[in-house]
């Protein structure tokens, strides 16, 4: 659903704008999504939660291998892990909060992309509810309320009896990342004038990434890990990145090249013709899908 995004507006729709700060509408409009687990966190939420009060290491990994195979889908495997949990979400938080380690820069980059009005979108095929207490937790409220989730809801016990996803989309993945990202750009367009695109950005680190990834403009892969060895191997444009302060580098540059070739009117200076096919299509509305069936299976957060 693209309420659940934010996009900047000048129509006072919801955005990151500080009103203190107008940066950001001088140039281009740039938006922002970012994977979660592996990237924001240097851990899996889910696999913190599994390993310590669910089906545990050994069963998590012979599950995940099954999504791998193809032999079932990551949205019915995902319920059979969410399901082996039986602990009030309080308990199971604490475990997240000794274990969990953010990024070491990603809150300089998110306090960069507010003052330069950038939305930030987490997009997740993880559980909603996690993920706010755990930005809240490492955040704190007031910054963890600036960034959108793009996620599955949940439905969790108060004794912690039943912990359901609520999913986002009706199929086998539960939340189709790809369709989330094209919503977004779709939106976003309606909203920029004089016919100037946005670019967008996405930050991973695996190759459940990859459709939502192919939707982008810029991508950034967390160096050393699967998404990076994927983009080398099929010759996929890519930026390399250690930490966010990487990122926050990068995303400059680019805001600095686009100013200078376009004057932040038009088509971006990075663009991806591949991921603004959907322009082509007959009606604002009917966006085209791209979810290669090989990587559906290991669609994960």
């Amino acid at each position: 659903m693209s309420t659940d995004i934010i996009i900047p507006s000048s129509t006072g729709a919801r955005s990151l704008t500080n009103p203190a700060n107008q940066l950001g509408s001088k140039k281009r409009k740039i938006i922002c999504f970012s994977d979660f687990d592996g990237t924001i966190f240097m851990q899996d939420t889910g696999h913190v939660l599994f390993d310590n009060h669910g089906c545990g290491a050994e069963q998590r990994e012979i599950l995940d291998e099954q999504i791998k195979t193809g032999e079932r889908s990551f949205r019915d495997v995902s319920e059979e892990m969410w399901g082996s949990l039986h602990v009030p979400f309080d308990d199971g938080f604490e475990i997240m909060k000794k274990t969990l380690e953010m990024d070491p820069d990603f809150q300089r980059f998110h306090e960069y992309c507010i003052r330069h009005s950038i939305p930030f979108n987490v997009i997740s095929a993880g559980l909603k509810p996690i993920l706010r207490r755990v930005l809240d937790t490492f955040l704190g409220d007031e910054q963890s309320a600036q960034i959108q989730i793009i996620a599955n809801d949940a439905r969790i016990a108060a004794d912690g009896s039943e912990w359901k996803p609520i999913w986002r989309h009706d199929n086998e993945l539960g939340h189709d990342k790809a369709l989330s990202v094209q919503e977004a750009r779709n939106e976003a367009e309606l909203q920029c004038e004089d016919g100037t695109i946005p670019l967008i950005v996405f930050i991973g680190d695996g190759v459940s990434d990859l459709p939502a990834a192919r939707e982008a403009d810029v991508l950034f892969a967390r160096r050393g890990l699967r998404l990076e060895e994927y983009c080398i191997e099929h010759g996929i444009a890519y930026v390399p990145f250690d930490t966010f302060a990487d990122i926050q580098r990068e995303i400059e540059r680019i805001r600095q090249e686009d100013e200078d070739k376009t004057a932040g009117k038009g088509r971006p200076a990075r663009f991806n013709p591949r991921a603004n096919l959907w322009r082509r299509v007959s009606s604002n509305t009917t966006v085209p899908r791209y979810a290669p069936k090989a990587l559906v299976a290991s669609a994960a957060a």
